[in-house]
């Protein structure tokens, strides 16, 4: 695809400006190291970990103007956004799904999937200090889902001010969109507050001819962020953290020719509390206590506005943890001891569902000499209701100068069944199907086939647990960093065993089926990412980044090479064997993405625009030929480019303006892709103080 005519203008408009300022460009730039927590849980510079790395600064989420996470997330190197049937979107690593991916705000995980996606969107972006993302299997540090990867959103942290410190916006956009939000900052040489705040509404939009129902009805989210820190003295602090997150939105259902209306609604809160001590010089403690709850409740009236249907959704979630770090001239020993308290109550489960476990890590980090970095560690999940797990992470990091780093690691990463797979009792009112949980399954299914509601019954044996997901990951790659210019390049690799999906188990007497939960597949994705930056001027830079990937199931593979996959000609109707090549990969997912940025200031007028480009090639959606598998001759969506445009100005030491476009040329697709809205205009005023 040929990039856009007015994408190439505005590129020889930048340099000749270009040309006007480089005479005044005497200031040398340097490519700076960033330092990272997450991928080892202690302050690291990111050239020297051996593990795939990338952080996402606040100063650009702030230039570019977007409102929620998803929308920064997106335009990240294999980073990849899905929509999924319930409205969430989530994200995609190493192309693996998002229930695979650990989405942790300030080192705590959050809570809330549905049907194993965490939303994205339901994260305001305008606390965010830092986006760090760890690629590849992170189960050595962070148990289940972090079998993909770990996204880690760090929030502003309070710090001495000794006055008060803040920030007001306004942000108005297409679609009725409104955005309002506030930062205090307040701290002493003891004492150190900040609040946030946040305030998003929108009218949503509508991909369809329908009339009644939107692709995304009106909603809107409040969040709140308090942040205390307090130094009893030099050795010994304490943090106190609270999140609130409220949401409401319409919602709509036509079933038939029957129209239903009521509302979807949204409560979570995040409490923290941590204490760090110092004994001596050596060793450093944590105590992390940490307690969420995410509440979900729906309803829908008919058209007498009787209640037709009633929903809810009620998790919990509490976690004691210890840990330490204790220094040995080059060597860092990171140990940790944790419970899990989990519980789930919800319309389709039987009763309170219960998950409770406990855990214990550590893990080495040894310079040797001044080339050699190792990074080994381990993880021990002992479960109650399922089968406990061993997570063992190896890294290296080579430094074979002062510019370039080699890195390789390999580690091992699993999921847990989550509560649905074991503990779900759903029947839809429409249709009439069902789906049951594993550990449910045998009583269940006893109960209906005792009441005549089965006309056949699958002999399958329920006893023994249903297993993990799990994953072996491998990475090698590289780091380049001189003056002006940075690259990095990576190879990965994942294989995920005992993948959990769902099958036929019973026929019902109404014609339909009930489903659950099994261990049936093993799939594969491997390919190469590269990102690469330069600084041209102090005035302008260029990145661009690129990932290529395949994902597979084996045993399609597999069933290729031996002749016994099968496509039926849509002209003729006849079948025909399939070869290899015909052989797609797995759902949703593109073979090349990539992403473009330029980023241009003008000094003299307090002012920059930032250009960013983005694109996907083709991915499948569903299976046209009804073979069980993404081949090339079923349906997809062509591969497409979005651009985006901010531009921000400084009027003087506390007003800003920022005006921008996402997806310029209104790059839609109805029918596909429900998370692409088409063109948005905004602008923005920022008071600070």
């Amino acid at each position: 695809m040929k990039l856009p005519l007015s994408i190439l203008l505005l590129g020889c408009s930048s340099f000749e400006l270009l040309n006007a300022q480089m005479a005044q460009d005497t200031i040398k730039s340097t490519v700076i190291d960033p330092v990272l927590i997450t991928g080892t849980r202690t302050s690291r510079t990111q050239s020297t970990l051996p593990i795939p790395t990338q952080v996402i600064t606040g100063e650009s989420i702030r230039a570019s103007g977007v409102s929620r996470l998803n929308e920064i997330i997106q335009e990240q190197t294999g980073l990849v956004t899905v929509p999924d049937f319930g409205g969430g979107e989530g994200v995609q690593i190493q192309g693996l799904d998002a229930a695979y991916v650990m989405i942790l705000l300030d080192g705590q995980p959050l809570f809330g999937r549905s049907a194993g996606t965490l939303d994205l969107s339901r994260i305001s972006v305008h606390n965010i200090d830092k986006i760090e993302v760890v690629k590849g299997a992170s189960s050595c540090l962070y148990g289940s889902e972090a079998l993909a990867g770990v996204i880690n959103i760090i929030t502003k942290s309070p710090k001495e001010t000794n006055k008060l410190l803040g920030n007001i916006s306004y942000k108005l956009g297409t679609f009725s969109t409104h955005d309002a939000s506030i930062n205090l900052d307040y701290g002493t040489a003891k004492l150190r507050a900040e609040f946030f705040a946040n305030y998003y509404d929108t009218k949503g939009y509508n991909l369809s001819d329908n009339a009644f129902s939107q692709t995304v009805e009106p909603f809107s989210n409040f969040s709140m962020q308090p942040k205390f820190k307090y130094y009893f003295n030099d050795k010994v602090n304490l943090s106190i953290s609270s999140r609130l997150f409220i949401q409401n939105q319409d919602y709509k259902s036509e079933i038939g020719n029957n129209q239903y209306i009521g509302k979807h609604n949204i409560d979570e809160w995040n409490h923290s509390l941590v204490v760090q001590q110092s004994v001596g010089e050596k060793l450093k403690l944590t105590y992390d206590l940490y307690a969420t709850q995410y509440k979900a409740d729906e309803y829908l009236n008919d058209a007498q506005m009787q209640l037709f249907e009633k929903s809810k959704y009620n998790q919990f979630y509490f976690r004691p943890e210890l840990r330490s770090s204790y220094s040995l001239g080059k060597k860092t020993i990171t140990s940790g001891i944790g419970i899990n308290f989990e519980s789930l109550e919800r319309t389709d489960f039987k009763e309170k569902a219960l998950l409770n476990s406990e855990y214990i890590f550590g893990q080495l980090e040894w310079f040797i000499g001044q080339k050699w970095n190792v990074l080994a560690g381990f993880r021990y999940d002992h479960h109650h209701q399922y089968q406990s797990q061993w997570s063992p992470k190896l890294g290296i990091n080579y430094k074979w100068n002062e510019n370039l780093s080699l890195k390789s690691s390999v580690g091992y990463g699993y999921k847990a069944p989550d509560l649905r797979q074991l503990y779900f009792n759903f029947s839809n009112s429409a249709i009439g199907y069902s789906v049951i949980g594993y550990n449910v399954a045998t009583e269940l299914l006893d109960q209906m086939d005792n009441q005549g509601q089965l006309v056949n019954r699958q002999n399958i044996d329920f006893s023994q647990p249903l297993k993990p997901e799990s994953s072996v990951n491998f990475n090698f790659g590289g780091v380049y960093k001189k003056n002006r210019w940075s690259a990095e390049a990576n190879l990965f690799y994942n294989q995920i065993e005992n993948l959990i999906d769902s099958k036929i188990v019973a026929q019902k007497n109404n014609g339909q089926s009930i489903f659950s939960y099994f261990n049936v597949h093993q799939i594969f994705t491997y390919g190469l990412e590269l990102n690469s930056s330069y600084q041209l001027s102090s005035n302008l830079s260029f990145s661009v980044g690129y990932q290529y990937l395949i994902a597979k199931d084996l045993a399609v593979v597999e069933g290729l090479k031996e002749g016994k996959i099968y496509a039926r000609d849509p002209e003729t109707l006849s079948s025909f064997s399939l070869k290899s090549k015909d052989y797609f990969g797995l759902y949703n997912r593109s073979k090349h993405t990539a992403n473009f940025k330029v980023k241009f200031k003008v000094p003299e007028i307090k002012s920059s625009a930032e250009l960013r480009v983005i694109y996907r090639s083709k991915y499948g959606i569903s299976d046209a030929n009804s073979n069980g598998i993404l081949d090339n001759y079923d349906d997809f969506v062509k591969g497409y480019f979005l651009s985006h445009l901010t531009i921000n100005t400084e009027l003087n030491s506390q007003f800003s303006l920022q005006a921008g476009v996402l997806n310029i040329f209104n790059y839609k697709d109805r029918y596909n892709i429900s998370n692409l809205p088409g063109r948005q205009i905004f602008g923005k005023i920022s008071f600070h103080f």
